[in-house]
């Protein structure tokens, strides 16, 4: 097989600026870059879109970006029913012609990333700036990629059996794996989005201080992990499923708590 093109997105570094998605439009609103694909609409279209999640409760909060946009499955509905084609480097392209007047195509990602575009009549999507990467000028990578500032998405071009060693080292998962489509977009720190937490504070009861350096440990199904406290007395268990997990802290009563979301469970006093 040949090099494949893959788009890599870590949350940890992403904090929602939107250089992708302007970056984007820059790319291809105006601009026809046919046979890809006709210009994209100024409105309505978000090829590529940054999806937020607020976790906890103030004042212990995490915010997590989640960029989505087409996943170039290698499993493809759009594919299987003709309206597009894949590439031999795994992208995903939609054939205007052949998809023109089915709306219908817009049910057919279950990630949500195709958009009908009225004046051509026809369904659009992220297109891996396939053009770009085609014209063999640098940077030849997709302008979300390039105009990230974090370098929290990135772009691969690799033999597949490299990049499920990069998968297998660093993490990376997909999102939604059981749509079963085999994307080739993954997730770095995917769990900032779909996993919870529960944090909390020690706090001294004698002196109402923080208390700094207290272990705190964590039990629940499949879950027995410890931690110590920080400066300011707070712990942060987290990449925790729902469920319910007991906390023990020496000098407090074990707190039971029972979560469907991530929780602040406020202070817990020892003696």
């Amino acid at each position: 097989m040949s090099k494949q093109k893959y788009l890599v997105h870590d949350l940890a570094f992403c904090f929602d600026c939107n250089n992708c998605f302007m970056a984007c439009k820059d790319e291809h609103v105006g601009n026809d870059w046919q046979p890809y694909t006709a210009p994209q609409p100024r409105h309505g279209h978000r090829w590529v879109r940054l999806l937020r999640t607020v976790r906890g409760q103030a004042p212990r909060i995490d915010v997590g970006y989640l960029a989505l946009m087409c996943q170039h499955c290698e499993k493809c509905a759009m594919v299987d029913a003709g309206f597009a084609t894949r590439r031999e480097d795994g992208i995903v392209l939609i054939d205007q012609a052949k998809a023109k007047g089915h709306r219908e195509i817009l049910d057919m990602c279950p990630y949500g990333g195709i958009y009908w575009n009225d004046e051509i009549d026809a369904p659009q999507k992220c297109t891996m700036c396939a053009h770009i990467i085609d014209s063999g000028v640098e940077p030849y990578i997709p302008r979300c990629a390039h105009s990230c500032p974090t370098e929290a998405l990135k772009f691969y071009d690799i033999e597949p059996e490299e990049m499920a060693k990069i998968v297998e080292e660093e993490g990376l998962e997909v999102f939604h794996p059981e749509y079963n489509t085999n994307p080739h977009v993954f997730y770095k720190n995917l769990y900032r989005y779909t996993k919870n937490f529960i944090t909390g504070a020690i706090v001294d009861k004698a002196s109402d201080d923080c208390k700094e350096g207290a272990q705190v440990t964590l039990t629940g199904e499949g879950v027995n992990e410890t931690q110590t406290t920080d400066y300011f007395g707070e712990f942060k268990f987290d990449k925790l499923d729902p469920g319910t997990y007991t906390i023990s802290v020496a000098g407090a009563d074990d707190v039971t708590v029972t979560i469907k979301e991530s929780q602040n469970i406020g202070e817990i006093f020892v003696d």
